[in-house]
């Protein structure tokens, strides 16, 4: 095989072009579904409207994400700590929230085909009978007058269904830290400023899902609310806007297709003394990735009025009392995820063949390297490459991959992400040496079979630039 050396710039080999970003969600759908990232929930019974279920790969992105927000949020801080509150809670929360009274949207029926929609997002739908058409646009077209939609899933707890059982799935998982604040706050010994997170699914009966995984009814939150003295509020909110703006950068995520847009008056919550959205250039447009809001004092004070417990900062010896502010980082990782996987997509031609190719960053890739068999029926390359295999696996995510011709298994891992690939061939059998084949590059080298694990965990640390233009 050839050899050359291993560079920091990413710049691909002689030979090779990239084809213009195009990348569009039926794209990111199609590779998905075909190696088996996600796909439709409940598929040999027709599915379920905008459910999905994640697949082998999907799953290690998701824990991929899920781990590196962790450790920006909570592991590499002094500052904020874990909680984990039911999915029901006291029907009493959500109307102290205000989810009971006013999470709702604003529904119209088409009395002709029959078909429901946002009255305030007509623009983004299509007509049921003539799809190039807005509902309303056509002389056929008989909309409903709007009517509130409460967008919370109702269920009962207990086995009467009655108005004293009703209970409802949590819309959003920052009820339950709000009313869990005392117990942090005395427990885990804190005073602010401090933070409180939790990762878990969140429910929303959305009127009109889709766009793939970007607007689903059943989604993962990780929410952080950070309280702090009210004087500090402006201070920390401009920090946490910039601290998670800055995190999509690092991983990968290009600077041109991120953007802070700060609501107007006019668009923010009731409880919102400022929000800001960082958003991310989608296929369907520039569209919100991550929320973050000032909440003021508004959640502590209602639950405070609701439950009649002072959900309040108290100092040492009474000195010091107030209701702290809230400041409040939210995102799912449904959204994260179709980010990373239309910035990484890429498509190009090498030696007149076209790649398609995932570009994430080596820690958020579901595979960080395949250990590959050059023949998969000589029992010397696979001995070698299962030992290899076993080795590398006690440390890290590795694929061992015999099935196919050695350039069908190498475009297999470049649809999935994996950043390096170690081959075992014939001289491999000669000087116990193997060849690393870097994914953006496409540059390869050898390397002797007993440094491979060390040269792995070196890589993977090594800072990372995505290859893509900006």
């Amino acid at each position: 095989m050839p050899s050359c050396v291993l560079t920091d710039s990413g710049a691909l080999p002689l030979g090779s072009r990239f084809m213009p970003d195009t990348v569009t969600m039926d794209k990111i759908v199609s590779l998905s579904r075909r190696r088996g990232f996600v796909f439709p929930s409940s598929e040999i019974y027709g599915g379920l409207g905008s459910t999905y279920d994640y697949g082998h790969y999907g799953v290690l992105v998701k824990n991929n994400i899920r781990s590196r927000w962790l450790e920006a949020m909570v592991y590499e801080r002094d500052d904020i700590v874990l909680i984990d509150s039911a999915i029901i809670l006291h029907p009493r929360v959500w109307e102290a929230s205000g989810h009971v009274e006013g999470f709702t949207d604003p529904l119209v029926d088409c009395r002709t085909c029959k078909l429901r929609f946002r009255e305030d997002k007509l623009e983004d739908s299509q007509c049921g009978r003539k799809p190039s058409k807005r509902p309303g646009e056509t002389p056929d077209c008989d909309l409903t007058e709007a009517r509130r939609f409460n967008l919370m899933f109702q269920t009962h707890v207990g086995p009467v269904e009655d108005s004293a059982s009703a209970a409802f799935l949590r819309p959003e998982t920052a009820q339950g830290i709000f009313i869990n604040f005392k117990n942090v706050l005395q427990l885990a010994r804190r005073r602010p400023p401090f933070g409180i997170a939790q990762v878990g699914k969140s429910f929303r009966n959305e009127i009109t899902p889709g766009n793939f995984l970007f607007r689903v009814r059943e989604f993962e939150q990780m929410e952080m609310e950070f309280f702090v003295p009210p004087a500090e509020a402006e201070e920390w909110y401009r920090y946490w806007v910039d601290a998670r703006h800055d995190w999509y950068l690092k991983y990968g995520l290009r600077r041109s297709r991120l953007r802070v847009r700060e609501h107007g008056p006019e668009e923010r919550s009731h409880y919102s003394q400022a929000t800001s959205d960082i958003e991310y250039d989608y296929p369907i447009g520039w569209q919100e990735l991550e929320g973050v809001a000032n909440r003021g004092d508004y959640d502590l004070s209602r639950h405070t009025e609701f439950s009649g417990t002072e959900l309040e900062y108290v100092g040492p010896e009474g000195a010091e009392r107030y209701v702290p502010y809230v400041i409040e980082p939210a995102v799912s990782i449904e959204r994260i995820f179709v980010a990373m996987l239309v910035d990484a997509y890429d498509e190009e031609e090498v030696a007149e063949r076209q790649r398609t190719v995932l570009r994430l960053h080596p820690a958020i890739a579901p595979v960080k390297a395949a250990v590959l068999p050059l023949i998969a029926k000589d029992s010397g390359m696979v001995e070698k490459a299962r030992a290899l295999h076993e080795e590398l696996r006690g440390s890290q995510v590795v694929e061992y991959d015999e099935s196919g011709a050695i350039g069908r298994r190498y475009r297999r891992q470049d649809e999935i992400g994996t950043p390096f690939a170690f081959t075992v061939d014939e001289q491999t059998l000669e000087d116990d040496t193997v060849t690393i084949r870097e994914r953006d590059s496409l540059a390869q080298e050898r390397l002797s079979i007993c440094q491979v694990a060390s040269r792995l965990a070196d890589m993977l640390r090594k800072p990372w630039t995505t290859p893509k233009s900006d």
